[in-house]
């Protein structure tokens, strides 16, 4: 059965792939985008490739009231959400930082967006997927390797320290929300698509479809399927 799909960020990179595979199966998805001018664009170029069920809907998570209309567009068309994909992020100039010099208003930039809009975008979009026809609704946080504290005490490398700590905060979000919603059936998840040729890693990294088809069984997944997880782009479970 068809879903309905929002995918926040998705108008490049790894988001606007995975915007492309899930429409490739017959999917309902909404291209989240800031820009409706870009966001414009990213639909036409998916509907020139035949996949009409590619929506474009107007979010920034970091602006509650854009949230909120996105929320209300969704639930008068649609009247239900079954996948939330929270992948919108930014990274900004926080590569060189160290822990004892970051500056702050990027570090607090980098928060916004990564992770207080990731709550606030869920948090709004709850009650759309409580309505689901799916037995299983799927929250999917788009996490990073950089992510993993145990891997970081491992790799012994200090950078991108807002960047981190941004998707580290996300990861315990995912885990606080996973066990709320266990009882109704929901499916929470976070996954990293690994490195990927995206304005973000400045070109660097695996093809952009790489990355999307890593995330794409954890944006589909069943109600068989985990929750409260942390998956690396092979599909093994991480470590927090």
């Amino acid at each position: 059965m068809p879903r309905v799909v929002l995918i926040t960020g998705a108008n490049s990179g790894v988001g606007f792939e995975l915007v492309r595979l899930i429409a490739e199966k017959g999917h309902t998805v909404y291209l989240g985008a800031r820009n409706e001018e870009s966001g414009q664009e990213a639909v036409r170029i998916l509907h020139a490739e035949g996949l009409n069920t590619v929506k474009l809907i107007l979010i920034d998570v970091t602006k509650p009231s854009s949230i909120s209309s996105a929320k209300e567009t969704i639930e008068i068309v649609e009247g239900k959400l079954d996948v939330l994909v929270n992948n919108a992020g930014i990274c900004k100039i926080d590569e060189n930082q160290s822990a004892l010099g970051p500056d702050m208003d990027v570090v607090r930039e980098i928060l916004d967006t990564n992770f207080f809009g990731a709550i606030e975008t869920t948090v709004a979009f709850i009650p759309l997927l409580r309505k689901s026809t799916e037995k299983s609704p799927v929250i999917l946080n788009v996490a990073s390797a950089l992510a993993s504290n145990t891997q970081s005490q491992l790799d012994g490398r200090n950078k991108f320290v807002g960047y981190r700590a941004s998707k580290v905060a996300l990861n315990s979000y995912t885990i606080a929300l996973a066990m709320e919603l266990k009882d109704e059936g929901f499916k929470v998840n976070s996954v990293t698509p690994g490195l990927t040729a995206t304005k973000l890693t400045k070109g660097n990294g695996q093809p952009v479809r790489d990355g999307g088809l890593a995330m794409l069984p954890w944006a589909l997944l069943g109600s068989d399927g985990p929750t409260g997880k942390f998956f690396g782009s092979d599909g093994r479970e991480l470590a927090w």
